[in-house]
């Protein structure tokens, strides 16, 4: 009798227990699979489980979202809500130190971490579902506009949105790279803004221009990116135009700047000598299309972008170009003179070959380079007349550069800093180093054949 009403009463028990836990989970199927997803989870109300998100960092929630689906859904839903916006998307961009945080910690590093969450997050969405979703949750940052922001140049927006863009695409596919630069060319309408600069008069949009230059350099092109990728970015942006306007969108987006208001300085190539600072920006540029990444670009393509880069917005300085030349590296820098020795363009390289030997000696470069890649040119000739006529032009070169400069002296053409009587003592030592080191070559080889 106890034993029989024992288990009657076991047996009721159990039926209770299953009834609850069916009435526990309302439908079956998906939902009861989501709820077990959520592990120790279910048992917290939605609110709390997104009060408790504010105590985890960025990076800790991205973790969390590795857990399950229903997780990541629940952190996608979390970002949407107003208070995850507040946490997630800060917008003192104009301060670089973080309210918080530890010290010295930036606010590039949130979106860093930030981009990373939503990259898992929208981890099993396709490619045009995720970029629609993040520019939902991004729509409301202003400074992530090219005109969003009243003071470009004291802000970080665009900085931040270029690193979480950087996170967010690493490992995608060329495709899929491809589908966000159209829908960020479609989004910050670039085609038509860039179409009006290069199509107007350099300087006439000197606030588009330095628009156009922040937003590329620091949303595609983002600052710490691998090289394949800026080649990758940088293609995208030059490649739709024809040559001319591509040189002149890579002036706008590398060359050099006033240190007042930030606007490109259209006349710093053609007004007097410029510095290396002014030209490192387009000669990492060169480099870069030049090189093994950019694998849409050939020699003849990047050589021709250099020639029309020359004489934007009217022909550069001769001493300039040689500057650009000898940034750019020895491959280009041989290539571009090679280009000239076949097309037999003698008296052209001869100057140029001067203005390299004399920004050897102004920029402490060791003269020997520009005698090395002097004698590499001259194996390019086909004929020894060909290779004499250049050689004679050289000469002749530096003997009317030098005439040219004793005049200015002697007819009293100075300045504030006497530039004219420097010019004349540079180019007397390039000259004069120039020779030397062609003459320790001559003895060199002469003793090695004795």
């Amino acid at each position: 009798m106890t034993s029989s009403a024992g288990s009657s009463c076991t047996s009721t028990l159990g039926q209770k227990q299953r009834r609850s836990s069916r009435r526990s989970c309302h439908t079956p199927g998906r939902d009861c699979q989501a709820l077990s997803a959520l592990g120790d989870f279910q048992t917290l109300p939605l609110e709390i489980f997104q009060m408790m998100l504010n105590y985890l960092s960025v990076k800790d929630i991205s973790m969390l979202s590795m857990v399950s689906k229903t997780i990541s859904s629940r952190l996608i839903n979390y970002i949407s809500t107003s208070s995850g916006t507040r946490r997630l998307l800060l917008q003192d961009f104009h301060n670089l130190e973080l309210p918080g945080r530890k010290e010295g910690a930036s606010i590039l590093e949130h979106y860093k971490s930030l981009g990373l969450l939503l990259k898992r997050c929208t981890l099993l969405l396709p490619t045009r579902d995720r970029l629609k979703y993040v520019h939902k949750v991004l729509s409301g940052v202003s400074c992530f506009k090219l005109n969003g922001c009243a003071s470009p140049l004291h802000c970080l927006g665009l900085q931040c949105y270029g690193v979480f863009l950087q996170i967010l695409t690493a490992g995608w596919d060329e495709l899929e790279c491809h589908r966000v630069f159209n829908f960020l060319w479609e989004l910050s309408n670039l085609a038509r803004k860039v179409q009006t600069v290069v199509s107007s008069k350099p300087g006439s949009a000197r606030r588009l221009e330095l628009r156009i230059r922040l937003y590329c350099r620091g949303v595609l092109l983002s600052p710490g990116s691998h090289r394949s990728d800026s080649a990758f970015w940088l293609t995208r942006i030059l490649k739709p135009w024809p040559m001319v306007n591509q040189a002149r969108l890579l002036y706008i987006i590398f060359g050099p700047v006033s240190s007042l208001d930030g606007h490109v300085v259209w006349q710093k190539m053609i007004e007097g000598p410029t510095d290396e600072t002014s030209l490192k920006g387009l000669a990492d540029a060169i480099k870069l299309l030049y090189g093994t990444e950019a694998r849409e670009w050939t020699a003849d393509d990047v050589i021709s972008l250099v020639d029309e880069l020359s004489v934007i917005p009217q022909e550069w300085l001769m001493e300039n170009n040689a500057r650009l030349l000898l940034l750019s590296g020895n491959s280009i820098c041989f290539t571009f003179l090679a280009s000239k020795a076949v097309n037999g363009r003698a008296a052209e390289l001869a100057r140029l070959m001067v203005f390299m030997a004399l920004v050897c000696e102004k920029d402490l470069y060791c003269m020997d380079w520009a005698v090395k890649m002097m004698q590499k040119v001259c194996r390019v000739f086909s004929t020894p007349w060909e290779r004499n006529n250049f050689l004679q032009c050289l000469e002749n070169t530096f003997a009317h550069m030098l005439m040219d400069m004793l005049q200015a002296v002697l007819a009293g053409e100075r300045d504030e800093e006497d530039s004219s009587f420097l010019n004349l003592f540079h180019l007397v030592n390039a000259q004069a180093s120039f020779h030397k080191e062609i003459l320790y070559l001559a003895m060199s080889n002469n003793s090695s054949t004795t």
